[in-house]
């Protein structure tokens, strides 16, 4: 696949007459093939960095003891302190900020009691802070540009399905920029498969309310 490919298909998706109202997002679908999900090591998880920004805001909440809630409280959307983690006992409310917040750090040397306070919330939905996104930090960290990160931050996963669907875009973006982030994706992905782009069943993006377009 090279990114003319990839703009074809996007020509193509315009050229559909969709009656819609929103901004639509660009979703690219990546089927698989002769991979056994019950074995870990074909599994798919990781994340990867964008370029661009796929035009949704990622909504970040931090989790924090003294030495960052000042900033936290500037730079994230929302800060919690270790001292607060006893109002989210409730697992109605822990479920509420799990499905608000798109990402969560955590200052490293309270994980214990991020795990003991948003352990069984948080990790089923896949919302625990995680190392691998740069998300459990030191306590002098700088968060901003972790923040600015974490917006370009995509969790590419199949665990359960041999299919990744994962938004790349919207609709209003430069259209260079949304080929872009969809070749970096897919490079991103083949790395991370078995037998590489031979694991790859076929590759296909839509929009919201469009009919898939195969690339």
């Amino acid at each position: 696949m090279n990114k003319n490919d990839i703009s074809k298909a996007l020509e193509a998706l315009s050229s559909q007459k969709i009656d819609r109202k929103f901004n639509q997002t660009y979703d690219l679908i990546v089927n698989l093939q002769d991979m056994n999900l019950k074995n870990p090591e074909d599994q798919v998880d990781f994340f990867l960095t964008l370029t661009h920004t796929t035009g949704r805001k990622r909504k970040i909440c931090a989790l924090t003891g003294p030495e960052l809630q000042d900033q936290a409280k500037k730079v994230c959307d929302h800060a919690i302190s270790q001292d607060e983690f006893l109002n989210y006992a409730d697992k109605k409310k822990s479920k509420k900020l799990a499905e608000e917040y798109d990402y969560f750090i955590a200052q490293a040397n309270i994980m214990p009691k991020v795990a003991a306070s948003f352990g069984r919330t948080f990790g089923p939905r896949g919302k625990m802070p995680n190392p691998k996104a740069g998300c459990v930090v030191p306590g002098n960290a700088n968060l901003k540009p972790l923040y600015d990160r974490l917006q370009k931050t995509l969790k590419i996963q199949a665990k359960k399905e041999l299919s990744i669907k994962v938004g790349v875009g919207k609709e209003d973006m430069k259209k260079d920029d949304v080929v872009d982030n969809i070749f970096t994706v897919y490079n991103q992905i083949i790395h991370h498969l078995p037998r590489e782009q031979h694991n790859v069943k076929n590759i296909m993006v839509k929009l919201t309310m469009s009919k898939p377009i195969r690339i």
